[in-house]
């Protein structure tokens, strides 16, 4: 069966395998983030609404599940959005732990509905919530995240810190730094009192390893990250996640690629339909889809001369390893 809202499973360094919910089906968010992968955000709301309802979502689970004998390491609530947009997201958590019991269920949020007690309830089923905050500083949250009215990167923090204190599970808090716009020592110094407010049990700080949605984005060097990664690490007394070193002996290997079994058609179909969520290396092909290097350049070659993908010029650096080229269906 061809799933519409379910994608994977995906290998993630944080979740491991993980298979994705695309809670909206379409762009819809309560921002236009500079960075976003996935593109240009069409549809800019803070409104909830049952953009993909309970009943379709759990329906393609329960026939994915029907069809693997393999269970995925987590089930992750995400897409093309916002997925604490989708007003059936307390439904659709209950109904993954009734279709997958054994599968821990995450949540990708970009934060910015936590102020809503209805949105914590519903988030709160969830096992592991990856929480984003990119900046602390009002004038560069603005700029770099494009938010909808009435929002503000310190409101946001305070429910942050709210919503953790009502949570059980797992918070890995993610912030992304793009060059010369919130990658500020006074960003670091308000973020490094705000992680050891909030606690979280991970930390990452990420930077473009995709092209983002507009050109102004841009990747910061390793040796900033390195610096955040480790101040802001120690703030919380762990230390962050730092996947790149390992990740790009994969990606330029393939050597972890596990599911060699799949023939070539599932394989050029599989990368296909990621390349339509976004622009994406060889690399980050082989290691997300857990495929070999070697069929994945032999789809993306098939896929190339059918027109039906095109390389994506003037793309950044994969933080990764890999340096191109990016691939996109759009």
């Amino acid at each position: 069966m061809t799933f519409t809202y379910i994608f994977g499973p995906v290998t993630s360094s944080r979740l491991g395998r993980s298979l994705g919910l695309d809670l909206l089906g379409r762009r819809v968010c309560s921002m236009d983030c500079l960075y976003c992968e996935v593109g240009i955000t069409d549809e800019l709301t803070a409104r909830r609404d049952v953009y993909v309802s309970a009943a379709t979502m759990l329906g393609e689970l329960e026939q994915w599940r029907a069809e693997n004998e393999i269970l995925p390491d987590c089930v992750t609530l995400g897409g093309a959005g916002e997925p604490t947009l989708n007003s059936d997201m307390g439904e659709i958590i209950r109904g993954c732990r009734r279709i997958m019991p054994e599968v821990p269920v995450a949540v990708l949020t970009n934060s910015t509905l936590l102020g809503d007690p209805a949105v914590c309830e519903e988030l709160a089923l969830a096992d592991i919530v990856l929480p984003s905050l990119d900046s602390l500083v009002e004038e560069e949250f603005t700029k770099l995240n494009r938010p909808c009215g009435g929002l503000s990167a310190a409101g946001i923090a305070e429910s942050l810190v709210r919503f953790k204190a009502m949570f059980h599970g797992k918070i890995f808090l993610e912030i992304l730094l793009a060059q010369g716009i919130n990658d500020s020592e006074a960003n670091l110094a308000l973020l490094r009192e705000f992680v050891a407010r909030l606690s979280p049990d991970r930390v990452d700080v990420t930077t473009l390893s995709r092209p983002g949605a507009y050109p102004l984005a841009k990747a910061v060097s390793a040796e900033v990250r390195r610096q955040w990664c480790s101040e802001l690490g120690s703030a919380c007394n762990r230390l962050p996640g730092t996947p790149e070193t390992s990740d790009a002996v994969f990606l330029r290997t393939g050597q972890r690629a596990d599911l060699v079994e799949r023939d070539q058609k599932a394989a050029t179909d599989m990368i296909e339909r990621s390349l339509r969520r976004r622009p994406q290396t060889p690399g980050q092909l082989a290691l997300s889809l857990s495929l070999p290097l070697d069929k994945v350049e032999s789809a993306l070659a098939s896929l190339e001369r059918r027109g039906m993908i095109h390389t994506v010029e003037n793309a950044p650096a994969a933080e990764d390893g890999t340096h191109g080229p990016f691939y996109s269906c759009q």
